[in-house]
């Protein structure tokens, strides 16, 4: 199922929040199992990436890397440039990955958006179409303490 999830991408103006298309398996039915699907999905990814860069970290000297001006440029609005290699060559952790994002959840580290409504429970029931928009936005921490 294709879902339709806003993104701030770091660095970038203010209201630059661009929709992204998050490919998951199955119909979440709930927060939590929305959280997982998703989960899933970008640890998928990033394993993936990984896998390319050090395939293609062995079959290209280093001398060869390079970046256009455009992918410079690119890089440069996140505040940070690289060639996208993944030098630790570690994969991410499913299980870690899931158990961390229902944690963080739980302790209101972000929250999630369902077409503008706040999802406040895991447990909370979902009906799930490739038309709805889920926003994930990270909360900060300004000065001061929490207790």
């Amino acid at each position: 199922m294709k879902l339709r999830v806003n993104v701030k991408s770091m660095g970038k103006k203010p209201k630059a929040v661009e929709e992204t298309i998050c490919l998951v398996a199955g119909c979440p039915g709930t927060v939590k199992e929305l959280i997982l699907a998703v989960v899933d999905s970008q640890v998928e990814e990033y394993n993936q990436r990984a896998e390319a860069s050090e395939g293609q970290q062995e079959a290209y000297p280093k001398v060869l890397s390079c970046l256009t001006r455009e992918g410079i440029e690119k890089q440069a609005e996140g505040g940070r440039i690289g060639f996208g290699v993944n030098y630790g060559g570690k994969k991410a952790d499913q299980k870690a990955a899931e158990e961390n994002a229902i944690q963080c959840f739980e302790d209101g580290i972000y929250r999630i958006f369902m077409d503008g409504q706040p999802l406040l429970s895991l447990e909370e029931p979902l009906k799930v179409t490739e038309e709805k928009v889920f926003t994930f936005v990270r909360l900060t921490m300004l000065a001061g303490r929490m207790w």
